[in-house]
């Protein structure tokens, strides 16, 4: 059958869109195509997709795709970009159409990643065990003793459940002749697993009724099942499961807390884990407890500075200790980011034959070793064609940063130096075939256009055995540059949707069964909760400011005069406090909303998205008004914008957050905020001489002039003030509301009683709240406010000390 013209598929789409306008798409002379096959005809898992498409005017695309970039907005789906001016969050950029492939060539591209999940398994129990592939020469021992990712500590070592590998992910990619390669294995801590299922909800939400009839495979099975073997590996006991971050900086941190969130597990860091007699704990607010499971997502070599990189600052000290012990299981192993080795595919295709008795299913990309005389001389002869780049790389080399050389790009002269250094440094290096990997359909300018692209797939060991994620996600290239595909050099991911020609099963990870246990939510980690106490007093604080200095601003839009006395007399206060009233926005209120944010982000997995926004959003507008409002009335506005939006937050937070152990800390550190703040506006503007208009200022300050007026039959008066805003139990705003609530929290605390007895913290707490308690508005003083200023402070030490250490 004779190939049709590129340009001349625009009509076949036409017939098939059934005379609908069109797309004309042109898929590039002599490389694969997703869409397209070899006679240019559109392939049929594509043909309802296509229509569609074909039937829909370009305004209703542009708006589905914002759905889609609006949905990722609103989650806050990012990842880490870095560059020569530093980090940056960036937003996940999707590429809207989908990857569609057909289930029967799934299955197949499956079966040879199970095999390859079983090969990877036993080359690296051999690695740190009998080291047989090395003594036959199936691996040279220079790619094993000088790798930076083998770790000798764990030679000998046996993971606690017998298996190393537990989830993997697999760079593919499909050649010209249209089978699939792969392009580098994933076993250090694969990636991408909580982007695959936020990019398939956003491409849900552009073509939900594309989607609902194309009989698309689930994610949600994949999820569970990985679930639930991680539940059996704790063996029973109290052991607790959690992911092992290497922090917010880390560039897939918002994955991080996205999985521990879906799969209801802890998120930790080193920091949070101590080893203690050759088990690891998790420091929590009621001590510390037993970790069975955890699913790294650092490096290695980070995981121990005592035995592993000294330098590291995120591990654990004694964890590869506690896993000689066998008491906790690690995913993937330490050490088996040694799989993830360039120079290993060379080796493959024996290695899978002498360990497994069979060929391998699916053939890695073509790998020369330059480590060997023939292999060098095969590299050298071929350099037209080959890519040369660092063999202890564990990167393929289109996502090496630039670390290789495209031997086609060189100069005669180049290519002779290029010679000369494989015969230098061979040893370091590996040449590849260069790579002309399938293209897919991408809307790009208006139109769809043939874009380079390669699938993460993502493997997980079950009871079953290995089970292949139905999709993952495709990484799609900005140009036609194969090195454009990755996420660092403007990439995108789109979706994969492995299409059935049979009605496909509706997963959810909730329980079939009618029965339930409720499950108490687990213990806090320490660092936690000193993450939302912190993040309630830096809210609270930007909350006092915004409020002062709306008042103040408001004043000063009258008289227009800040020496004026009230005027002047708070603004040395909040000079005191770092607060200057010369700027209509202050950094120092930018600080703590910013210090805020961070608290937040540092408690991902347990924050909500709406929360989350909430909170940016504040954080932009304040950055904003402070380069645009000036003093004043302007101001005054400004400030009642923040406190709106501010207010909104702070709702989100007391209708959504669940009454535990963690809304405990935040509200303990709003409770402490706000007394501080209403104890030294007190003792500041409640004096006898405190300049005029400081009390109806006050009650300003503390939203207690309505409040003022119901209650007494009298102007503002010292007494009046100091009954309402300091004695009140009943005003929100008053300092014995706050000592009433921190009590009542408090009581609910882990470790309130000792023994049957209150325990020094909570003691403190009923002592803060008694004294006060039997107070009058005549015994208040300025004195008094000091002295409870410094009793609160002091509470706050303590609540570091008792929990927080």
């Amino acid at each position: 059958m004779s190939k049709k013209p590129a340009t001349d598929l625009r009509d076949d789409m036409e017939a098939e869109a059934g005379g609908a306008p069109a797309f004309a798409y042109c898929p590039l002379p002599g490389v694969a195509d997703e869409m397209v096959d070899n006679n240019n005809a559109v392939r049929p898992v594509w043909q309802n997709l296509l229509a569609a498409l074909s039937r829909m005017p370009e305004k209703e695309l542009h708006d589905r795709f914002a759905r889609a970039d609006r949905y990722l907005r609103d989650a806050g789906v990012f990842y880490r970009a870095y560059g020569a001016k530093g980090a940056s969050e960036r937003s996940w950029p999707i590429s809207h159409i989908p990857v569609l492939i057909d289930e029967r060539e799934w299955q197949s591209l499956s079966e040879g990643l199970v095999q390859r999940a079983d090969l990877l398994e036993q080359i690296i129990a051999d690695i740190y065990g009998e080291g047989r592939l090395v003594q036959e020469g199936f691996i040279p021992p220079a790619l094993i003793a000088s790798n930076p990712e083998f770790l000798r500590p764990l030679v000998g070592v046996k993971p606690a459940g017998g298996h190393y590998l537990h989830f993997l992910a697999f760079e593919v990619g499909r050649g010209p002749d249209g089978n699939w390669w792969v392009l580098a294995d994933r076993s250090q801590a694969p990636s991408g697993a909580g982007f695959a299922l936020e990019t398939r909800v956003a491409t849900t939400r552009a073509f939900s009724d594309i989607y609902a009839e194309t009989r698309v495979h689930r994610l949600a099975s994949f999820f569970g099942a990985f679930r639930n073997t991680l539940q059996n590996m704790k063996e029973g006991g109290d052991g607790r499961i959690a992911v092992l971050s290497p922090g917010p900086a880390n560039e897939t941190y918002y994955e991080h807390a996205y999985i521990a969130r879906y799969l209801g597990l802890m998120l930790l860091e080193g920091e949070d884990l101590t080893v203690v007699n050759d088990k690891v704990m998790v420091r929590t607010v009621a001590g510390l407890k037993p970790i069975s499971v955890l699913w790294r997502r650092m490096d290695a070599a980070y995981a121990d500075p005592l035995e592993l990189d000294q330098h590291s600052h995120i591990g654990t000290p004694g964890m590869v200790q506690a896993l000689r012990a066998q008491s906790v299981t690690i995913v993937n192993a330490l050490g088996s980011g040694i799989l993830e080795t360039r120079a290993l595919l060379a080796f493959m295709p024996t290695i899978c034959r002498e360990l497994l008795g069979e060929e391998l299913k699916l053939p890695s990309i073509a790998t020369w070793w330059c480590g060997q005389e023939s292999e060098r001389s095969q590299v050298a002869r071929n350099i037209e064609k080959m890519v040369i780049g660092p063999a202890y790389s564990r990167l393929p080399f289109f996502d090496d940063n630039g670390q290789s050389v495209l031997g086609s790009t060189l100069r005669s002269t180049a290519k002779e130096s290029i010679t000369d250094w494989l015969q230098t440094d061979g040893h370091k290096l590996v040449g590849q075939e260069v790579v002309t990997l399938s293209t897919t359909p991408a809307w790009v300018g208006g139109k769809l256009v043939p874009r380079p692209m390669s699938l993460r797939v993502f493997a997980a060991r079950t009871e079953k055995g290995w089970q292949i994620m139905p999709g993952g996600f495709a990484r799609i290239g900005s140009g036609a540059d194969v090195a454009a595909i990755a996420m660092q050099s403007g990439g995108s991911a789109a979706d994969v949707w492995i299409v059935s020609d049979k009605p496909v099963e509706r997963h959810t990870l909730l329980p079939a069964e009618e029965s339930f246990t409720r499950n108490m939510p687990g213990s806090l980690p320490s660092r936690s909760a000193d993450n939302l106490f912190w993040l309630g007093r830096y809210i609270e604080r930007a909350e006092g400011a915004l409020r002062i200095l709306r008042a103040w601003h408001g004043r000063f839009a009258e008289s227009a005069d800040p020496s004026e006395p009230l005027l002047a007399d708070v603004s040395q206060y909040l000079a005191a406090v770092d607060i200057d009233t010369e700027e209509a926005v202050p950094e120092s209120l930018l600080r703590n909303i910013d210090s805020a944010v961070y608290s937040a982000s540092n408690i991902r997995d347990r924050f909500s998205p709406d929360g989350w926004l909430a909170l940016n959003d504040l954080a932009k507008t304040a950055r904003r008004f402070r380069e645009t409002v000036s003093p004043g009335d302007d101001a005054s506005h400004a400030m009642t914008i923040l406190l709106r939006k501010l207010a909104g937050f702070a709702g989100l937070v007391h209708e959504n957050m669940y009454r535990f152990t963690g809304w405990r800390f935040l509200s303990i550190g709003r409770y402490i905020e706000r007394g501080l703040h209403m104890t030294r506006l007190l003792g500041r503007m409640s004096g006898p001489e405190a300049p005029d208009g400081a009390l109806d200022m006050l009650l300003e300050i503390g939203d207690s002039v309505m409040t003022h007026r119901r209650r007494y039959n009298v102007n503002t008066a010292r007494l009046t003030v100091t009954d309402l805003l300091a004695l009140d139990p009943l005003n929100p705003r008053s300092i014995l509301f706050q000592m009433n609530e921190i009590h009542r929290e408090v009581e609910q605390l882990p470790k309130a009683f000792v023994n049957g007895q209150m325990s020094p913290f909570f003691r403190e707490a009923m002592r803060l709240h008694s004294g006060l308690a039997v107070m009058t508005p005549e015994a208040m003083n300025e004195e008094v406010y000091r002295r409870l200023e410094q009793e609160l402070e002091r509470f706050s030490d303590l609540l570091a000390q008792t929990y927080l250490g």
